[in-house]
């Protein structure tokens, strides 16, 4: 039996991680869509026998939390075989919302799979569109069955071939199918990627060394997050904030967090959360975890690996059917977006009054989702664009927040102006820095941004935005981050948007989204 060697450890941490890094290159560069060749919008990680996560690249917060769910979701209801995968997208069977894309493959040892899988692969992609009643499949719901496609936990890969029949079932239901099959292709060889490299790890040091170390990094995840809980004065606290809408009424919806820290150990109760709404801002139990998850990890100073052990020492509170555990047939396409955004600004809100000098202000607190889709008139076929636009991000005890950023429980990239028009018919007319945006204190939030869309034939679009009536804290008596802004011009005439919507535009429309600041510091 090997004994574990700190220095062996800190290697293998570096092996996984590795391979989870290549799975996503190998993604990145095969895919069809600019949302994932481009924004990056993916997420790739391993898996021990037991579904528990041992290692992740450093892709979307909000995939990889919630991935655990969907992989033992697939592995508890499919004996994988060798050169099989399943695909799965289902938000109330451990997946975020339907554009989601989850794809799990089993890693044998040699060529046979009689003593079962010694690891899985996973990863998840955002598929531009999923079907559902509007382009980009991002819609005003108020219901998972108006929002696309569900995929239960299917094999979509037998003996190394893809099932025909199902990609077809699929391929059907959406709005561009050769782009839909180029990424799930891409998602397939990710997955080889990630197979071969730990095949090759287990074959050069043996089965023993492998397993022992992967739960070794689990185990040494655990350590540190209770080393860092323990830093935190013990106590209850408490903080609550607001989603604008739920797209289909005016009404705000309350996020209440109360963190007890008792020792090494933290509850997280949400139990005093409002019930779920009829717009799609509900958000599953596994979109909650995986933004607790990303508070507690963002304290860890240490360079450890983000996988079960994070939230072994943290106790989820919610309840069943409330807004961040919603029940079918919520909506939950924004919940995946916004309202994880949202917990973040509450759960980090909650630990200002326990850690305040490690705490930053609030930051931009929304995606800014934008899905525009019709009928290219240059090519006579159909097109879904989507986007998730950046803003500032909250300053901190020692400096001021970053500007046009991406932040918290998304970690994608902007979609260059160039890509966009090469690939659809519209034309960016300002591409900016949001000037003045951020809250002002002792050091400044980050500015938003100001993004134009000048639709080049008649169009569907689509918006789900936050921010744009609550604004982004500051802490310690600084200014809040400004509103977020949508607006369009038609014929001249500028007029005002909601934060979430669904309409369509004429040809020579101008859409323009200015996205919130961060909230200021004051020492």
């Amino acid at each position: 039996m090997h004994s574990v060697n700190p220095v062996q450890l800190e290697i293998y941490k570096n092996r996984f991680s590795s391979v989870a890094e290549e799975m996503g290159m190998t993604l990145n560069r095969t895919a069809f869509s600019p949302n994932i060749k481009e924004r990056r919008d993916y997420s790739c990680a391993i898996f021990n026998a037991g579904g528990e996560m041992v290692a992740q690249a450093a892709h979307i917060p909000v995939h990889l939390g919630s991935m655990p769910m969907s992989v033992r979701e697939a592995i508890s209801n499919i004996m994988l075989r060798k050169g099989e995968m399943v695909i799965l997208n289902d938000p109330f069977k451990g997946g975020t919302h339907l554009p989601d894309v989850t794809l799990v493959a089993p890693v044998y040892s040699g060529n046979s799979d009689e003593n079962g899988p010694l690891f899985y692969i996973a990863n998840r992609a955002h598929h531009s569109d999923i079907g559902g009643m509007n382009a980009g499949s991002m819609s005003l719901a108020t219901s998972i069955y108006q929002e696309g496609l569900i995929i239960p936990a299917v094999r979509i890969i037998k003996d190394n071939r893809i099932d025909e029949e199902i990609m077809a079932f699929i391929l059907s239901n959406v709005r561009t199918p050769e782009e839909r099959r180029g990424d799930f292709s891409a998602q397939f060889m990710a997955n080889i990627t990630g197979i071969r490299r730990i095949g090759a790890m287990i074959e050069r040091h043996g089965i023993e060394p492998v397993i022992l170390y992967s739960n070794e990094m689990i185990n040494y995840s655990e350590k540190m997050m209770r080393r860092t809980i323990k830093k935190i004065p013990d106590g209850h606290y408490t903080f609550i904030d607001y989603l604008d809408s739920d797209g289909i009424s005016d009404e705000k919806a309350a996020i209440r967090v109360k963190v007890s820290v008792n020792g090494e150990e933290a509850v997280v109760d949400f139990s005093k959360t409002s019930r779920q709404v009829r717009g799609s801002v509900n958000a599953t139990y596994a979109i909650t975890a995986s933004a607790v998850l990303y508070v507690f990890r963002c304290l860890v100073e240490a360079n450890i690996p983000t996988n079960a052990g994070c939230l072994a020492p943290i106790h989820i509170i919610t309840e069943k059917g409330s807004l961040l555990d919603a029940e079918k047939p919520a909506a939950v396409a924004g919940g995946n977006v916004e309202t994880s955004q949202r917990i973040v600004d509450v759960l980090l809100g909650a630990l200002s009054k326990a850690i305040p000098e490690k705490i930053p202000a609030a930051s931009q607190g929304t995606m800014n989702n934008i899905a525009i889709g019709g009928i290219d008139e240059r090519t006579k076929r159909a097109y879904t664009y989507y986007e998730t636009i950046g803003g500032g991000t909250g300053a901190t005890r020692n400096s001021d927040g970053e500007n046009a950023i991406h932040s918290h429980m998304t970690n994608t990239m902007n979609t260059p102006a160039e890509a966009i028009e090469y690939e659809y018919p519209f034309r960016i007319k300002r591409y900016s820095i949001r000037v003045d945006s951020g809250g002002k204190g002792a050091f400044n939030g980050g500015n938003g941004i100001i993004r134009e869309f000048e639709l080049l034939n008649d169009s569907e679009v689509s918006m789900l935005s936050e921010r744009r009536i609550t604004r982004p804290y500051g802490l310690h008596g600084a200014n809040p981050g400004q509103c977020g802004v949508n607006l369009f011009t038609v014929n001249g005439e500028i007029k005002k948007l909601p934060g979430k919507f669904n309409r369509r535009f004429v040809k020579g429309s101008v859409i323009r989204v200015e996205t919130p600041g961060g909230g200021g510091f004051n020492r």
